[in-house]
């Protein structure tokens, strides 16, 4: 299972399927993030916290652990 915390910068990838429970699936799904939503990551941070990418024509910065609840291809 490959996560969007396992992405390296300058690539783009489709969400899958989003992992965790009640709020914290909802909250990753008010950002816009869903499934089929295509995400590209414009930076990591050197300890890969946070997560920098592009989706939906705006840009959205997530903690590694959001990051790592979403599952890509």
């Amino acid at each position: 299972m490959k996560t969007l915390r396992d992405v390296k910068s300058g690539e783009t990838v489709t969400v899958v399927k989003l992992h965790g429970e009640g709020g914290i699936k909802r909250r990753i799904m008010d950002m816009g993030i869903t499934k089929g939503c295509t995400v590209f990551v414009r930076k990591v941070a050197p300890f890969g916290d946070p997560v920098e990418v592009t989706l939906r024509g705006y840009e959205l910065t997530l903690r590694k652990e959001d990051a790592q609840m979403i599952e890509v291809q």
